[in-house]
Formats: structure tokens, sequence, C-alpha cells
């Protein structure tokens, strides 16, 4: 027991954090409106995750891009046209947080880490998760305004210039350091930095439960039976993005370690700048909280499948 505890800290602690903010949310209200403390804590967990990641291993992308390119625009785009259709029979709030889930870029921990350990290039990985993450400076902004323009009050050159403030500055002051002497440190502490983003999400999470409460529609006043129907709408999303990933990469004659990477990073988003996003557009943080935990359960049972073929 008290190893399953250990190894699954991070999902019971994410349910622990959600429910206190949302029922809560009259107490722990005023953090709510603090839009800088939650924009200071996402800084610092972009920098956290990004002073780790290794540029040598990006460049060596350069000279064969097809399965980085492959990935890229998998994540980028063709992830959020897949959730589209659940809008149809969502409501607002949870449709437009699952379109949010599936507009923002790859996740910066979980991609190459499960790439690695499925035996596929985590390199293609790393290259996602660094283009997508510079990208979405531009990407989610046209895509918020153009979907759900009707929900958001952010103008987007507004929002493009706080992602530049609190995702694409981190990554590119991160990547600085580690070229003027840090990459060493960043190295021997990986695991310690990967902690502290862990808390960091925590943080993110236990204050988009307070926001999401205050509009009525979380966990407490949507029915049991819909948060099963945007579990299997995110599912299916990040299946299908997965299988049409593997399916393309394949077709396209790449070997079995790009397909991996392809499928993994193609298909995940990261958590992180989703909570903060679905606040700010005033939408659901709900399917992003179940793409985040979803894609955690069914890639660790997947990667565990491919290892096991190794």
């Amino acid at each position: 027991m008290t190893r399953w505890i250990r190894s699954n800290w991070f999902l019971l602690a994410l349910a622990c954090v959600y429910l206190t903010g949302h029922f809560g949310a009259e107490t722990f209200a005023p953090l709510a409106d603090r839009a800088a403390l939650r924009s200071l804590v996402v800084m610092l967990v972009m920098w956290a995750m990004g002073v780790t990641l290794k540029a040598e291993t990006i460049r060596k992308n350069v000279s064969r891009p097809s399965a980085s390119l492959l990935a890229i625009g998998i994540n980028a785009f063709l992830v959020p046209l897949l959730c589209l259709p659940a809008m149809w029979f969502l409501s607002p709030e949870m449709g437009g947080g699952l379109f949010v889930a599936g507009l923002v870029p790859c996740t910066l921990a979980s991609a190459s880490v499960w790439t690695r350990q499925a035996g596929g290039d985590d390199s293609i990985a790393m290259m996602t998760t660094m283009v997508t993450n510079l990208g979405c400076i531009a990407i989610v902004p046209l895509g918020v305004q153009m979907v759900l323009a009707l929900q958001t009050r952010v103008p987007p050159l507004a929002q493009m210039e706080k992602l530049a403030w609190f995702v694409v500055l981190p990554l590119i002051v991160a990547q600085v350091m580690r070229r003027f002497g840090l990459a060493t440190w960043a190295d021997r502490n990986k695991k310690r930095l990967s902690a502290a983003g862990q808390i960091g999400i925590l943080v993110m999470v236990f204050f988009g439960a307070i926001a999401g409460s205050g509009y009525g529609n979380d966990v407490g006043t949507v029915a049991f039976s819909m948060i099963g129907v945007i579990a299997v709408a995110a599912g299916a999303v990040h299946l299908t993005a997965m299988a049409i990933a593997i399916f393309a990469s394949r077709h396209a004659g790449m070997s079995r370690g790009e397909q991996i990477a392809v499928g993994i990073a193609g298909s995940q988003k990261t958590l992180m700048v989703g909570l903060q996003i679905a606040i700010d557009c005033g939408v659901s943080v709900l399917p992003m909280l179940i793409y985040h935990v979803g894609q955690l359960v069914t890639d660790t049972l997947i990667v565990n499948r491919w290892r096991s073929k190794n």
C-alpha cells in the first residue's frame, strides 16, 4: 500500500488539492484574483522544466526533421480540431475547457520521460516540446479568438504578450543559463526540479479549482454522468491523435523509435499552461485536469506494453 501511494502520490495530491480549492472556494476566493501570482508560479515552473532540457539532443533533429515536424503538426493543429465535435454536446464552459486542453502545447516533462521509457527517440519529444511551447505565443491566442471569442474577453495581443512573459521568456532564460554554466547543476538536480514543477502544478490546480467553482460548472454542480462524458471525450481525442500519429509515421517509413516519439509527443498536452489559459478565458479547468490525468494513465499502460516488446 505504501509503495502504491509513493508511486501515485501526484494523482492523489491532484485530487486533494482540487477538492480543497473547490469546496473551500469561499475561504480562498481572494487567491483566485491574484493573476500576477498565478503568472509567477507558471514562470517558475516553466523555467524549472526548461532548464533540464538538453539542447544538444535537439540539434540532431535538424538534419532529419520529418518526425519532429509531424509530431509538432499533430500536437498544434490536429488535436484542437479533434476537440471541436465535443463542443456540440458539452456546455460552453466544458466544451471551451476541452478546446483549451487541445490547444495548449506539449507537456515539458512526461512526453520525454514516457518516450524514453518506451524505447523511443526522446530527442523528437524534446524538439516537439520546445517548438510547441515557443509557438504557443501565436497559436493559443489565435485559436482562442477563432473558437472562444464569445466566451473570453482577453484580447489576442494581450494574451500573446502574457504567453511571451510566462512561457517563452522562462524557456529562453533557462536555456541561456544552461549554456553559461548551469547545465551540470540542472542535470544533477533534475529530480528536485521536476518535483518543484509538480508542486507548481498543484498550486495552479488549486487556483483553477477556486476560479472554477465560481463559474458553477465544476465538481459538485456537474453530474457525474457529465464528468464521464468529458472523460470519454478527452480520452477519445488523446488516443485518436496518438493513433493517427503512429499510423502516419509508420506509413512514412519511420523507425519504431520515431513512431513512439511522434505518438506520445503528438498527443500529450501540458497542464501548466492549460490551467492558466482556462482560467484567463473563463472556461472550466476540469477538462484540462481530466485530459492530463487521462494521458498519464493511458500512456503509462501503453508505454508498459511497448516496453515489454523491446
